[in-house]
């Protein structure tokens, strides 16, 4: 009806966290990087280390999508809290640790740049959108499979402000930033513009890189299927050497030719290229000599212009839905080209769960005697999420309104005390690489004091 519909531009006009909303195409492929390290920590490891839940969650989306007997803004939802979405990023922790390995600059920006793709592309066709975080609500990974420990906080809901530092548990590198994404509707579209810059720092070599991600949109949130598309610059600099690598991330196009395609180059401090890297964000990211790929797309461009005439007469407009265009051929190899990543094939019941990945299947997990050493403050400890999890859609719709209620409630509270909120673990700080604010983790988290935490839940 049109008062749903209406619901449901209002329900995506507030909820101004759907970043790192991204999609991939899901071929039998495995990541190869290289060594003999496990790819993605999604093999269970034995020798005393923590197995995770991997294959599935308690309970199918299809049997809770329904619309007609769902409440709108619950039916957008995906069963993790934006903290636990971004915490995604680490899902390819491995390129992180092959670049402290790595002894060549060039090389290790190589790395990165996988890095950097990687982390936008583990979530191909994930059109739920994840819960907005409390104030104050916490989220804490420790992977000893994939050799990281991370922490998020909630530090700020007008405007939404997310933060997040995770580190080597062997000392080799910190990875950080604060996101906040800034949200345009465009009818049928929604747009998250990228906001904040995302900091890694290899500390053996001494070296920081520092980005920003694309910009993400959602086709057809209104009408027809969901898909989404990511475009844009990405631009990496490393700080030490003034190595940097320009990546493209291309808009679909008018047939889809572009549709998930990365273009890019890296370059040292005299602006020498050294090697381009191309690929598709869903699917794998190469590296070639700069004068081999200009060989093959000359060749390529060839080929293209004797069947652009066909292509021209079928294209037809469509102006209920923007249809999502058929995906092209997987990406052409460049002879000489180096694999750099290539990306994991999802869970078996991925497509009835939300379209997780054995990562993300993962996060919400309470595994028995977590709670006794879990800040409070825990997303996992959410019920409107748990609820979810669990298939109970009335349960978790409830849960949500009376916990945003409680939020409203407590800021009224603290503006009739003229109180402000102090953030816990991270403070508002000056980024030395690149001089611009943002969050920083001020540290003791792990210490496990959690005297005095806020009753969010």
């Amino acid at each position: 009806t049109n008062n749903e519909l209406k619901k449901a531009q209002q329900s995506l006009d507030s909820d101004e966290s759907y970043e790192g909303m991204s999609e991939a195409s899901f071929k039998d492929a495995v990541v190869f990087d290289g060594s003999s390290q496990k790819k993605n920590g999604s093999v269970a490891q034995e020798n005393g280390i923590r197995k995770h839940r991997y294959c599935s969650i308690p309970a199918p989306r299809s049997s809770c999508r329904e619309l007609s007997k769902i409440t709108m803004p619950i039916a957008f939802n995906e069963p993790l809290s934006f903290l636990q979405r971004i915490t995604e990023y680490m899902d390819h922790t491995y390129l992180i640790n092959r670049a402290c390995s790595l002894p060549d600059s060039i090389e290790r920006m190589q790395a990165v740049a996988a890095f950097a793709v990687s982390a936008v592309a583990s979530q191909w066709d994930r059109t739920g959108k994840p819960f907005n975080p409390l104030l104050g609500e916490t989220f804490e990974l420790t992977r000893e499979d994939q050799g990281f420990r991370l922490i998020s906080e909630q530090v700020s809901h007008h405007p939404p402000v997310s933060a997040f530092h995770a580190e080597s548990l062997v000392g080799d590198f910190v990875f950080h930033g604060s996101i906040y994404p800034k949200l345009k509707f465009w009818g049928k579209s929604v747009e998250a513009e990228p906001k904040g810059i995302i900091t890694l720092e290899l500390l053996k070599h001494n070296e920081a890189y520092t980005w920003s991600n694309p910009y993400c949109c959602v086709h057809n949130i209104i009408l027809g299927k969901l898909w989404i598309e990511q475009y844009g610059t990405v631009e990496i600099v490393n700080h030490s050497t003034g190595d940097k690598c320009v990546m493209n991330f291309k808009p679909c196009g008018m047939f889809g030719k572009e549709l998930h395609r990365v273009e890019g180059y890296i370059q040292d401090k005299s602006k020498k290229k050294h090697c381009v890297i191309y690929g598709k964000w869903t699917e794998c990211m190469w590296s070639v000599d700069p004068q081999a790929y200009e060989a093959h797309k000359k060749s390529e461009r060839r080929g293209d212009n004797k069947k652009q005439k066909n292509e021209e007469q079928e294209g037809a407009e469509n102006d209920d839905a923007d249809d999502m265009p058929d995906v092209q051929e997987t990406v052409s190899v460049v002879p000489g080209s180096t694999l750099l990543w290539r990306i994991d094939a999802r869970p078996p019941q991925s497509a009835e769960m939300y379209n997780f990945t054995h990562f993300a299947m993962s996060l919400n997990e309470l595994q028995p005697g977590m709670e006794a050493f879990l800040a409070p403050t825990d997303c996992r400890f959410r019920p409107d999420i748990r609820a979810m999890e669990n298939g109970k859609m009335d349960e978790a719709s409830k849960e949500k309104e009376r916990l945003e209620e409680k939020q409203r409630a407590s800021r009224k509270e603290r503006a009739k005390n003229e109180e402000e909120w102090t953030t816990r673990w991270f403070q508002m700080g000056t980024n030395p690489y690149t001089n611009s604010q943002g969050w920083l983790y001020s540290g003791g988290y792990f210490n496990r004091k959690y005297q005095h935490m806020p009753e969010i839940y």
